[in-house]
């Protein structure tokens, strides 16, 4: 055997020797990857799936519901001030054991030992009127005062009923702002709510697209590498007949290189997106989502005048101005109250009585009345009422200034998402014939770079082009359910159903 002969032979060994090694290493990969992926549960998802499973048991979705429920309670609590309040008042018991100084006559002091117990009750019964701020109230109280010590004697005294009122002349009303203020505060909430469950649906819908975006990328990867092994082993052969120049044989290689990079790059990406989407929805991490590539949106034409007049119907920014408008307005009354008189009035009538025993407390009860009238006048305070009249009336303007400002630009925000809704059938026309058109175009470059009649770097644009097109077209595709709900949110208003978004409140209270 010569020396040629020995050298192909241990060439040969050595490729056989590098395909055995090859061979074990997938061989290895396989036992060990083949248990970690059966243990994610391969689940299939649609987008319809996806919005559901976020509105129902995504944190944010959560986070939404609790804060309209607080806010709910607070208008419960208004409306618990608007009726009748009974509660026991009470001292159980008083005990007192000291020494009280007294001054004589001829003024020098005595001193006297106080050692007695008290216990006293009462029920009480009031009630607001929200147009005046008048208090009502009923009351029915009893007393038990037992003197302690060397002389033990027991007392007691009721009120077996005592009616009366308290009312602020020119105070401020704050019940009356109330009534105007918190119902519009709880529908603000209401819309609130549904416009953050229409947040959660499109944050669901860009990590749904995300992920099959993160899928479109890896398969579009693996296709790439596949064409390039092949364009590479063609290109090879090509080289050693020398049909081509070294140069383009090591750009298909570099290429080649490039795509299993990808397909790498592209695996972790996937995982990313999956992680991602689980933790978004709360489901559980053992599963293995594989997105169904849904339908693009397309609604009619929508009317500006008309979206426009659904949104002030509807979204919470218009209600929001007129409450903001209704608080300076009620800083500004207050200012006015605190700077002129106060008068404050109480009246009351009852009947009372006092006797040793307890029944005998009850027996001939004597009337008793009660009024008073204080008045509060500021002479001097060095402008201090006036300042804070002028702030409050300051801040009116400033508050004027800002909803006109608003209100145009929640106009003009109207008008910007009803003309992106308007061009979703052409946006989707022109990605769709792109991304036919880059695809036939780069079928045609294939086939001349494999008879030869153009470069590599040909290839490589037609390619780019192909890839960048395809993913455009999934991009309009998630443009459209994205223009849809944020059209949804800005209107609180669905065009597929042509109603107001419904509000279950019953849903909320489970």
């Amino acid at each position: 055997m010569n020396r040629t002969e020995r050298g192909a032979l241990g060439s040969r060994k050595a490729k056989h020797k590098r395909v055995r090694l090859l061979l074990l290493a997938l061989l290895f990969l396989v036992i060990t990857w083949q248990p970690l992926h059966a243990q994610r549960e391969p689940k299939l998802l649609t987008l319809e799936e996806c919005i559901d499973y976020a509105r129902e048991y995504s944190a944010n979705a959560l986070m939404a519901r609790q804060t309209f429920l607080a806010a709910y309670w607070r208008y419960r609590s208004y409306r618990a001030e608007l009726l009748p309040s009974l509660r026991f008042e009470g001292t159980l018991p008083s005990f007192n054991r000291s020494l009280s100084r007294y001054q004589l006559p001829d003024g020098s002091y005595k001193y006297i030992e106080n050692n007695a117990s008290t216990l006293e009750g009462a029920l009480l019964l009031s009630q607001r009127i929200g147009w005046t701020g008048t208090r009502l109230f009923l009351r029915t109280s009893a007393e038990r005062h037992d003197l302690l010590g060397k002389q033990i004697t027991t007392d007691y005294m009721t009120t077996p009923v005592q009616v009366g009122l308290e009312h602020s002349v020119f105070g401020i009303n704050d019940l009356k702002w109330k009534r105007k203020i918190e119902p519009k505060r709880y529908e603000e909430e209401k819309r609130v709510y549904l416009q953050n469950i229409e947040k959660v649906t499109q944050e669901a819908i860009d990590l749904f697209f995300n992920l099959l975006f993160a899928q479109q990328r890896l398969s579009i990867a693996r296709m790439n590498r596949a064409n390039a092994d092949t364009l590479y082993r063609i290109a090879k052969g090509r080289y050693n007949i020398g049909t081509i120049a070294e140069n383009d044989l090591l750009q298909v290689e570099l290429d080649l290189l490039n795509q299993t990079n990808s397909v790498s790059e592209g695996e972790l990406s996937l995982q990313n997106a999956q992680f991602q989407l689980l933790t978004f929805l709360g489901l559980k991490e053992s599963y293995d989502l594989h997105p169904l590539p849904p339908k693009p949106y397309v609604g009619d034409t929508l009317n500006y005048s008309q979206v426009l007049e659904l949104a002030r119907q509807n979204n919470p920014t218009p209600l929001r101005l007129q409450i903001q408008r209704l608080e300076v307005e009620q800083e500004v009354a207050a200012a006015k109250s605190e700077r002129g008189i106060q008068l404050n009035v109480s009246a009351s009538y009852g009947l009372t009585q006092q006797a040793s025993t307890y029944w005998a407390a009850y027996q001939n009860p004597l009337d008793q009345q009660g009024i008073s009238l204080n008045v509060s006048i500021p002479i001097i305070d060095w402008g201090q009422g006036a300042g804070r009249l002028k702030i409050a009336r300051s801040n009116r303007e400033l508050a004027e200034v800002r909803t006109q400002k608003a209100l145009r630009e929640f106009e003009q925000q109207v008008f910007l998402q009803v003309m992106r809704y308007n061009r979703l059938s052409d946006m989707l026309r022109i990605a769709s014939k792109a991304d036919t058109i880059a695809q036939n175009r780069f079928n045609i470059t294939k086939q001349r770079f494999l008879i030869g009649k153009i470069g590599v770097l040909d290839l490589d644009n037609a390619q780019g082009a192909r890839d960048n097109a395809r993913m455009n077209f999934w991009q309009a595709i998630r443009n459209s359910w994205i223009a849809y709900y944020e059209l949804r949110e800005l209107t609180l208003f669905d065009p597929e159903t042509n109603q107001s978004l419904p509000f279950d409140f019953q849903m909320l209270l489970k």
